[in-house]
Parts: C-alpha cells; structure tokens; sequence
C-alpha cells in the first residue's frame, strides 16, 4: 500500500513538472532573422536577481517576446526572461543549452553561457543547428529595476 501511494505521487510530480516546462521551436531561419539585425551597439543593460537575492548587471539583446511556435507549428510568442532556456541540437545530435537572454551572435556563430553561477562559455556555428527548443526552466530568476 505504501508503495503505491509513493508511486502515485512520484508520477504526479512528474507529470505537473513536465506539463509546467512546455517547450516550444524556433525555425533556424526564424532565429537568424529574429537575431540578425541586433548589433552590440543595441544591447541594453538588465539587471537579474537569482534565487539567492543577488543582483547582477549584464547586456542583452533587446528583445521582449520570442517568436516560436508550439508541437503543431501553430505560432506563438513567449515572453522573455531570465528564466528563459534555449536549447541548440546540432547536426551530430550534441545538446547546449544556454539562458536565452545571454546568448549573442557573432560571425555566424551562436555564443551563449550555459550557468548563471560559474562560467561557461560555448560557441555553436549556426550552419550546425538542426533544432532549436526554447522554454521557461520557472527557476527563480527576475528582472529588477536597478542593482541595489
């Protein structure tokens, strides 16, 4: 009886965290285009707490909603925030994963840190991208107006 009880609610749990993490595409033409006319010169200074109360100050690209589209290819935007994960797939089938909102293009090559804590730094050509997945990780991550 125990077990089974254990069992339910592990399966629940699975289920309402799989349901709450819905992940959406982006064409790689849609991403180059969404990306392709932002230069450095546009990047806009945000300022990020984390789950732990710290505030920290970096560029981004200015972009508020992301144009995606859901499992049916039916469009859709999802706004942008910290907590907003992009997944690369590419062509020999290695996965990155990186914070939407510190990713850059540059010299046809997608660069992105993939942890908001340690430095990771990654560089993806973009010609080796077959698949891009985007979704909010809900982590605990929020814009703030000013560092305190």
């Amino acid at each position: 009886m125990e077990a089974r009880v254990i069992k339910t609610a592990v399966y629940l749990l699975t289920t309402l965290l799989l349901a709450s993490c819905k992940s959406y595409y982006i064409p790689v033409a849609s991403f180059n285009e969404q990306m392709r006319d932002i230069d450095s010169v546009e990047l806009r200074t945000v300022n990020t707490r984390g789950p732990m109360g710290d505030i920290v100050s970096y560029k981004t690209y200015p972009i508020d909603f992301i144009k995606c589209v859901d499992k049916n290819d039916n469009p859709t935007e999802l706004k942008n925030s910290p907590s907003i994960e992009i997944r690369f797939t590419e062509k020999n089938n290695m996965r990155t994963v990186f914070y939407f909102d510190q990713i850059y293009i540059k010299d046809s090559t997608v660069i992105g840190d993939g942890s908001r804590f340690i430095y990771y730094r990654k560089a993806i050509p973009i010609n080796n991208i077959k698949l891009i997945e985007v979704q909010d990780g809900h982590k605990n991550f929020k814009y703030v107006n000013e560092k305190q």
